[in-house]
This record gives C-alpha cells, structure tokens and sequence, in this order.
C-alpha cells in the first residue's frame, strides 16, 4: 500500500481532508438530513385493493405487500425476485390498496412468516441464505485474528464470504429476515432498473457492466432482464466468485433456443489492493455501469485502499457512465452510538459495536456488524462527504445520496415498482394467516401496523416489515455517480 501512496495520491488525499469535514461525534451535530427520521417507523400498506377502488391508472398493478425498508448486512445480496417468489407462498394474494383516501405508505414494522427467508446476500453480495457454520475453537480464532492483522482486513472479509455455505429455499424461507432480505433484494432491483433505463436513453444497445463484490452472483438475473451485452463480476472472495460464475452457468443452460443472455467473465481480486484492468481479457474495456452492492465500505480501511477501490470502479467508465451501490450511513450509525449507553447498539436481528465512543477517524473507523448469523465481520465507516470529494479525483459527480427511506418513500409511487415488491415478497403480510405466522414473536415490532389498521386507513392484510428489521436495514442509504464528459 505504501507504493501506492505517490505524490499525486497524497495531494488528492490532502485534499479530499481538507475539502471534508469529520464525522459529527454528537448527535446533536449530525445534520439531520442525512439520518433516520427520529421514530420513523417501517412502510406499511395494505395488501388487498378495496373493492370498486378504481383511483389508481389501469397499468397501475397492486403493490405487493407494503414495502418497508429492511436493514441487511453490507453485501446482502438476495435471489432473484423470481426465486424469492418461488420461496414462499402467502395465502394473502392481495396487492396493496392504491388511491384510497388517506391511504398513505408507511415505513414497514411488520412480522415475518416462517420459511419465508428469501435469498439475500450480506456484505460483499454473496450469501444465498443463512449461512450454516461450525463454531470456531479459541486456537483456530486467534491464528485467524493472527493472520487478519498481518494480512489486513481484506483477508478476515474474504475468509468470512468464503466460509458461508448455501441452503436450500426451504431452509432460506425460514429465516428470521426473510423479508428484510427481501426488500433490500428490492432496494437493489429498482436501482439497477433505473439506471440500465438511463443508459439505455443514452445508447441503444452493447451496455457493459462491472459488477464490483459481485458476491455469489446475487443480482446475475437481474442484468439479464436489464438486457445488457456484457458482465465482469468480480469479488474478493475467491469461492463466491466460482460459486457466481458457476450460477451463471446454470442460468445459460436452461435457456430457451430464443432466450438472450449476455457475455460474462468472472475476476477473483481484492479491488481495494489491485488494479483490475490488468486481469479483464480486455484491459481497454469501457463500462457504462459499475454496481457495488454493500461492498464499498470494506475498503475505508486506509485512504489508498478507498481509493484504488474508486477508481476499479470509475476510472474504466465511460463518459455518461454511472457508479451506483448501497452503503452503510455513517451519519445514522454515529447518530445510534451516541444516543447508546454503551459503545454498541441493536436489537434481536442486528448488533453494531464501535471500538470506541467519541473517536471517528476519517479511515479505519472499523465496527463489527452482525445481522442474524449471515453477517459477522468487522466493517468500516464510509464519511459520503469525504467519499463524493474523492470521486472528483475520477471525474465523477454525485447524482444523489438517499437514505433507504427516502429511495423507498420515492419509487413506491411508481405502479411497476409496487407490483415488483410484491412478487419479490418484501414486505410481511399482517396480520398472520392461519397457515403461516409472524417472523417476529415480539409484538411490539408491530405496533405501527397495528395503529395503521385501528385508523382505519387501509384493510387486511397489510404488508410491512417487523420494527426491528426496519431499524436494521434503515441504517444504508444508496447514492449514484455520473462520469463527466
């Protein structure tokens, strides 16, 4: 890393320093735009359109249950919406009512039902369900902390990726965040649509993407229905990377004879440390998406890591290209800390422990993140405004930075939008149906839905998600880059 740290390096770090300001250490100091509402609680609407309810447009179809948004660990990558759907069948069929006076989506705190954990992918992408895993003996964890110090953290984040094993649907159904996988899965599919769509109004065909912590291949479906040319996939943990293109594979032979798929080629690299124009089979390739799905923060370890990873994801993209993903808000996680007692904060889903209290460094700021046995590994603080200082250093400018909220508040609206939610199962049907019961045992973690039924603003079943996972998955925000000619 040290070679890496040339003149025009140091100059471009002085100034990103300079030109960014740290991290408020109250929460009274961090600007209130870029949090979680104070006691926002999950989406909720209703599933089933009421009768003779003609408000909304003809191509408007039901919304699936009320989407609401779900905090997944960093790479939660999930299947396909068309597995999701496959996963789990609820007997509520209902879409969620649209154009009812005072029927208004509100966030999700709703219950889960069993076996309806979809596949999801944490951190770098790769997971396709809860990962099954022997405990570890006192030895073998400390010669791995042993080796993470003297490898760095890339070699902890890799190992961990490496060492998830896949489960079957049934089995993924099951999972206490089958929805808030879900949502985030949805979180991810709407992203890319948008932006597939914004290249496509720019070129007509040959669209080329870098799928940056590609995971298991978590998000393959959904660039074939972008109907895109070409795929690089790429991620640290060598196992994932084989296990994606082996997925690939599969898709490819189960095509139909007028079935279009695009070119892929699969990269195993830490895109933290190495260039990765110098393993693509065609080092001058141009993309016109880079997609990095809760990945990026692993390489705010040190400011050349954040940087080599910013410009494998830019520097190859083309004038009007875009670089999108999800990442953890570091302004909400701070806000969370400070208002804890302690130097970590949760609930039954999710844990998040800072090292310290009061000291958050502009690189390095690690925290260990859990997410119900899919996620467990150190992370680091992502300072956006730092970040989108950074992105200058490859002509990139900032399309817009939005809470999971926010994104979710804004393409709720759109009736496609509203019925993908509902194949892909992302929000929790409540109440239970007599087959089926909450993924939450606490009902507390519904309190909003039950309050929204009592208002009388909607009928039964509404879709939400349990508060608890609403406050997991309301820690990310998603942003957008655009490359200037």
């Amino acid at each position: 890393m040290e070679n890496a740290a040339n003149a025009e390096e140091r100059e471009a770090e002085k100034s990103c320093l300079e030109d960014a300001e740290r991290p408020a250490a109250a929460v009274s100091d961090v600007p209130e735009e870029n949090t979680t509402p104070s006691g926002s609680e999950p989406p909720a609407e209703p599933e089933k359109e009421p009768a003779g309810d003609q408000g909304g447009s003809p191509s408007q179809g039901k919304s699936e249950s009320e989407e609401v948004p779900e905090k997944e660990p960093p790479p939660g990558e999930e299947e396909d919406e068309e597995a999701a759907s496959r996963n789990r069948k609820l007997d509520t069929e209902g879409e969620p009512e649209q154009g009812a006076a005072g029927d208004e989506e509100v966030p999700p705190q709703k219950r889960k039902l069993e076996g309806d954990d979809v596949q999801g992918e944490a951190a770098s992408g790769d997971g396709e369900g809860t990962p099954s895993k022997k405990p570890k003996t006192e030895t073998e964890e400390g010669s791995e902390k042993e080796k993470g110090s003297e490898e760095g953290h890339g070699s902890t984040v890799a190992a961990h990726y490496n060492e998830l094993q896949e489960v079957g649907l049934e089995k993924r159904s099951q999972s206490r965040i089958f929805y808030l996988r879900n949502f985030n899965n949805w979180m991810k599919s709407v992203l890319i649509g948008e932006f597939i769509e914004r290249v496509r109004q720019k070129k007509k065909r040959d669209i080329t993407v870098l799928d940056l912590g590609c995971g298991k291949g978590g998000d393959l479906l959904k660039w074939k229905k972008g109907k895109i040319n070409k795929l690089v996939c790429t991620d640290i943990a060598d196992v994932s990377v084989q296990q994606c293109q082996q997925r690939y594979s599969d898709m490819k032979s189960r095509l139909r004879e007028t079935d279009y798929m695009y070119d892929a080629e699969f990269v195993a690299a830490d895109s933290s440390k190495e260039l990765l124009a110098d393993k693509f089979s065609d080092p001058e390739m141009r993309f016109d998406i880079c997609s990095c799905q809760f990945a990026y923060h692993y390489a705010f370890e040190t400011y050349e890591q954040a940087d080599m990873m910013l410009r494998n994801a830019c520097e190859r993209l083309g004038p009007g290209g875009y670089f999108i993903g999800t990442t953890p808000n570091s302004f909400e996680l701070i806000k969370r800390l400070e208002a804890s007692d302690s130097d970590s904060f949760g609930n039954d889903v999710y844990t998040v422990k800072f090292q310290k209290k009061g000291e958050y460094p502009l690189f390095g700021c690690k925290y260990d993140f859990n997410l119900e046995g899919v996620v467990n590994v150190p992370e680091f603080l992502v300072y956006f405004p730092l970040l989108t200082e950074m992105a200058k250093k490859y002509n990139m400018k900032l399309v817009f930075k939005k809470t999971f909220l926010e994104f979710y508040e804004e393409k709720i609206k759109n009736v496609d939008n509203k019925m993908l939610l509902k194949r892909m199962q992302a929000l929790e049907p409540y109440p239970a149906n007599e087959h089926s019961k909450l993924v939450s045992d606490n009902m507390e973690d519904y309190e909003h839905a039950v309050k929204y039924i009592k208002n009388g603003q909607t009928r039964m079943p509404l879709g939400t998600l349990s508060k608890s996972e609403w406050e997991a998955t309301s820690i990310y925000l998603v942003f957008a880059f655009e490359k200037q000619p």
